[in-house]
Parts: C-alpha cells; structure tokens; sequence
C-alpha cells in the first residue's frame, strides 16, 4: 500500500505531541522536522478536521492531542491524512473488451479484488493495532530514555547542556 508522504510527517508529529506539555506551533514542529511549514501545516489541519488535534489560539498557542495517545491508532491518522477510502478500487476489467463477461455473470468480486480486499483488511488491522503510544514507547527503547524529553525541552526553548 502507497500512502502520501503526509501520513509519515503526521505521525512524526503525533509521537512530538505526546512529549510536550504545552501546545507546539507548527512553525516549531516545522522547524524540528526540517519541513516547509506550509505542507506541515495541511497534515496539522487534515489532523484537525478527524479530531485527532486540536489548534490552541493565541501567543502560546499550537497543536495538541485530543486524547490520550493510546488511543490513537496508526490507521486513525492514515485515514485523517490519506482518508478513508481504500487503496485498491476494482474497475471491473473483466466486463470490458472482446472477451467481455456480463454483470449476470459477475454476482462476485473477481479473485484479484478479494485478494487485494483481504491484503487491504490485513494492513488496515496491523495498522489499527498499533497506537501513538506505542511509537513513542518504541523511540524511548530505540533512542534512550532522554531522546523525547530532549524534544520536548527544545519544543520549549530550552538550551541543551553543553556536549562534554
């Protein structure tokens, strides 16, 4: 499955969210990422709208989690940035040209759309299995136990310890 290089920055910024403790301006996260803040900007508002984020207004304000990061799935964020639709849509190839079968002969999907729904269901479900929570779970054990507090004292303008 192809998803848009949106779904990646969106769930970057979701494991962010999950360390800060005030909200984070997209121009801040923009920053962290080394992304134009205008395309950051689309995957925040795309976060927005599915209720995934909410945008706190003012001179502190930024991007949030509405809720807690478990319970936030991967697949929630796809669907907010990609949206819901699937990937594969069956076009009826085997209705069309010489050889052309009739929609009576047609009463069930052809093999190749039940193999491409079942494949679809199988990454939906993977997906759907792991959460935000667990990303940031996962960069802890990958980076060290200081890898996202660090993000969070920079999202916060706070100076790293000199290097030794």
């Amino acid at each position: 499955m192809k998803l848009s290089g949106g779904v990646e920055w969106a769930l970057h910024c979701c494991v962010v969210l999950t360390a800060a403790a005030e909200p984070v301006p997209a121009a801040r996260l923009a920053e962290l990422h080394d992304v134009s803040a205008s395309y950051l900007a689309k995957q925040l508002q795309a976060l927005s709208r599915a209720g995934l984020v909410h945008s706190v207004q003012g001179k502190a304000g930024g991007y949030v989690l509405t809720r807690p990061a478990g319970e936030i799935s991967l697949l929630d964020v796809v669907r907010a940035v990609d949206g819901p639709g699937p990937a594969f849509v069956c076009t009826e190839i085997r209705q069309r040209g010489p050889l052309a079968a009739s929609p009576e002969d047609c009463v069930r999907a052809c093999p190749i759309a039940r193999a491409m729904a079942g494949a679809e269901a199988a990454w939906r479900g993977a997906l759907e299995a792991v959460t935000v929570a667990d990303l940031a779970r996962d960069v802890t054990e990958d980076s060290g136990p200081d890898a996202l507090p660090g993000v969070a004292a920079w999202l916060a303008g706070v100076p790293s310890p000199p290097a030794d």
